[in-house]
């Protein structure tokens, strides 16, 4: 299983809005709070998408495979 885009994309806005939520945490910032839980979503959305198109790709290539 390779690695795209998307699953590469989708990990690091994980990881930005986890420490974004943090710091809202620790500042008392309720905006800052809500902005790092939306992108740690659009993050997993993100590398959701990526995974299940290299899920297929492999699919498609062991299907190739057994013609």
């Amino acid at each position: 299983m390779g690695i795209n885009k998307d699953q590469v994309e989708g990990r690091v806005k994980e990881a930005a809005g986890k420490v974004q939520e943090a710091v809202g945490k620790a500042t008392g910032s309720g905006t800052q709070r809500a902005k790092g839980l939306a992108n740690q979503a659009t993050g997993t959305a993100q590398a959701t998408y990526g995974d299940a198109k290299e899920n297929l790709k492999d699919a498609a290539k062991d299907l190739d495979r057994g013609r």
